[in-house]
């Protein structure tokens, strides 16, 4: 039987001291990798030690005890020879300007590419540092879909960069523990690496919130030598009862997390004192059968919280994550969790995709989490096909990277796993894209609801489709997954494209007229214009531009930026103060037939005469508005930037739908008699509602009518104010 263990984890992260040693670094390695493997390690090392040679860390240390200490958190992992050697060149590429053919020639192509997806985009000019930012980990990501690796020692990179983030600049370590926050810890998540992922997430949140931090620390500090007493009674009491039972066990008592404390007091509203359930228990037994053993002993040792029981066995987390959880009532009415599990679960719980290469001997059993994983970074190549943005398409990447999970069944009883809030247009598009796209209908546990409810543990969902249904626009408003949106935004930006490259073409002469610049570009700018943007051509611009995914006036301030420094076209008009003389342009015209790249909001139902100003909504194209509807005043409120001058063309051959609402009084054949004038008024119903007021004997009526302007639209509300029993009528605008 094991010897059994009680153990408790420390509650803040501890920084590795000093230098990392290469002595220390080749000693691990050759614990598991052959001699030949071992001489190429230290021939990476001795390329990036020559590389970084003068190079020195903000703390002081030469640069290469960076590489040598990330190698060695990789070799904890025990990952293979060419991930250690592309953890310490990872940064010979960025930073000494290492080209890949070279490292190709040195250490083979496999090598090369991991140290390719680990280094940043070369010098590229980006409108922005969060554009920057964003192309940076699509292209990490996408290495890693390729190769797992590149993320390990990213991750690697990462934890040790966070270790050592004393030496920076405050602003630099908020930004950086920020982004480690946003990113890398929900990767690490996602990924199963839960030593890291705790680790990472308590440094950043040190270094985000220093004040709160220490305070917490300090609390707990407290708590845990008052809590001792308790601590050791419950470890008593579990071992003697295991024991009795005869149940292989090792039992540790582990501390929460100081960032899982702090989110607990800021959700529930509690304070320290209030959050009694800081300590937990891990019980790791020897087979499956004896984890429900075990689990049936614990809830007759103390009494279990109803509610508080979890079976992450029979229904892994996305990760591949496996254990029970219960909460059970301990000596002094303490709350306390419990977390049940075999040594194989264990290794997976803390190594995640990581003990696929810790634990070699034992693949077998972990063919499930390895295909998790693949179909995970396999999404995310579906998702970059559907996505030409990298801000957009990191963005649906972090949607995906929750790690609160709902799990719901098929009607043939498959398990589906979507992130909290999935709703069932995310399930259809989960199934497949077609399945998602062709969505008309769905039933959840056999009744039908609407496409944006959220599902829930348990629910069985049932899609109904038809080949005929596209996308709506709307959808957009309510889909919770990465894949839902990148499929729905691919979609509407494949339709009518040409109309969307028209509408981007009018807006980018628009804004370059306001500059004083010529819209008509010359061969240079175009194609310099084209390298910075990432677009494959200008008629990719001019949709991206018309669906709103680009804004017109910043493409159009780029190119002043490329002729003020090369002077490619004539400069602009500056006045004294240096700023730019905007020129008298006319607005864009709007013809109401334009197809999905130009939108009548429903909020105000825009008609001809309306004055109107035109909103540019990410990959909805442009949205009309009249000018004193109070949504769209709310809207110009938040996002100024996005509205641009619109004015109705002439010649305009079609109706819009309009609303109004009379008050009559409640009497027979009033509703007959409006009708008729709306028909003799040469205009059409589309809608028709009424709401009665009995204690006054009123009637509101309330319309959408057909009509082809404002002109039409007045002789239509003069003609049925004529109605005898007709005490009131209104256009509605929301």
């Amino acid at each position: 039987m094991p010897q059994k263990k009680t153990a408790s984890t420390a509650t803040t992260p501890a920084p590795v001291a000093g230098v990392a040693s290469v002595t220390q670094l080749t000693t691990k390695l050759s614990e598991y990798l052959t001699p030949s493997e071992l001489k190429k390690v230290k021939e990476a090392y001795r390329f990036s030690d020559e590389a970084h040679l003068g190079q020195m860390r903000m703390s002081g240390e030469p640069y290469i005890s960076h590489p040598i200490a990330v190698a060695e958190i990789c070799a904890d992992w025990k990952l293979d020879a060419q991930a250690i050697m592309a953890a310490l060149l990872h940064d010979v590429m960025e930073d000494q300007d290492v080209r890949k053919d070279e490292l190709i020639e040195r250490f083979g192509a496999p090598v090369a590419n991991l140290v390719d997806g680990l280094s940043k985009l070369e010098k590229i000019e980006f409108q922005s540092q969060v554009e920057a930012q964003a192309e940076n980990f699509r292209k990490m990501l996408l290495a890693m879909a390729r190769d797992v690796r590149v993320i390990l020692v990213k991750l690697a990179d990462r934890l040790h960069n966070m270790r050592t983030l004393g030496s920076m600049a405050p602003v630099k370590k908020r930004r950086i523990a920020r982004e480690t926050m946003e990113v890398y810890v929900p990767i690490a998540h996602r990924l199963g690496l839960n030593n890291i992922y705790r680790e990472l997430q308590d440094l950043a949140f040190s270094h985000l919130y220093p004040m709160r931090y220490k305070t917490l620390a300090k609390a707990v500090k407290a708590a845990r030598g008052n809590r001792r007493e308790v601590v050791s009674k419950i470890l008593e009491s579990v071992n003697n009862t295991l024991d009795a039972t005869g149940i292989p066990a090792q039992v540790y008592g582990r501390e929460k997390t100081l960032y899982g404390i702090y989110t607990k007091m800021l959700n529930k509203r509690l304070s320290f004192s209030q959050v009694l359930d800081i300590y937990g228990f891990r019980v790791v037994v020897d087979s499956f059968a004896n984890c429900y053993v075990a689990l049936g002993t614990l809830h007759a040792l103390f009494k279990p919280m109803p509610g508080k029981f979890k079976d992450y066995i029979a229904i892994p987390k996305l990760n591949g994550y496996q254990s029970l959880h219960t909460t059970l009532i301990g000596p002094y009415g303490t709350p306390i969790e419990f977390q049940i599990r075999t040594q194989d679960m264990h290794r997976v719980a803390e190594s995640g995709v990581a003990a696929h290469w810790l634990y070699k001997d034992d693949e077998g059993s972990l063919s499930d989490l390895q295909q998790r994983t693949h179909a995970w970074l396999q999404s995310l190549l579906d998702i970059q096909k559907q996505t030409g943005d990298s801000a957009e398409f990191l963005e649906h990447v972090k949607v995906d990277l929750f790690p609160d999970s709902v799990y719901v069944f098929t009607p043939k009883s498959k398990i589906i796993a979507l992130p909290r809030g999935a709703t069932a247009l995310d399930f259809a598009y989960t199934i497949h894209t077609d399945i998602g796209d062709q969505t008309i209908a769905v039933k959840i546990n056999l009744e039908q609801v609407p496409l944006r409810t959220e599902l829930r543990n348990g629910d069985i969902v049932e899609i109904i489709t038809s080949p005929t249904s596209r996308p709506n626009p709307n959808w957009l408003g309510f889909v919770r997954t990465g894949k839902a949106r990148s499929a729905i935004r691919h979609h509407l930006r494949t339709i009518n494209l040409t109309e969307s490259i028209e509408l981007g073409r009018r807006l980018l002469s628009q804004a370059l007229v306001t500059l004083n610049l010529d819209p008509e570009l010359p061969a240079p700018v175009a194609e310099r214009l084209l390298n910075e943007s990432s677009a494959k051509s200008l008629d990719d611009l001019y949709a991206d531009i018309g669906v709103g995914k680009r804004m017109a006036a910043l493409v159009a301030r780029h190119i002043l930026g490329m002729v003020e420094n090369d002077q490619l076209v004539p400069r602009p008009q500056i006045d004294a103060d240096g700023e730019v003389l905007p020129k008298k342009i006319d607005p864009v015209v709007i013809y109401g037939s334009e197809g999905v790249s130009v939108q009548l909001a429903s909020c105000c139902q825009p008609i001809p005469g309306d004055t109107i100003i035109g909103q540019m909504k990410r990959d909805q194209g442009l949205t009309i508005h009249t000018h004193d509807c109070d949504v769209g005043r709310r809207q110009r409120m938040k996002e100024p930037d996005r509205w641009i001058d619109v004015v109705w063309g002439s010649d305009i051959d079609r109706r819009f739908d309009c609303s109004i609402t009379l008050l009559a009084r409640n009497e027979k054949g009033i509703l007959a008699r409006v009708a008729a004038e709306i028909g003799e008024s040469d205009s059409n119903i589309t809608h028709v509602g009424m709401d009665e007021d009995k204690d006054h004997m009123i009637t509101y009526l309330h319309f959408t009518v057909q009509v082809e302007d404002r002109v039409h639209l007045a002789r239509l509300m003069r003609n049925l104010r004529s109605i005898p029993g007709v005490t009131r009528l209104l256009r509605d605008k929301g």
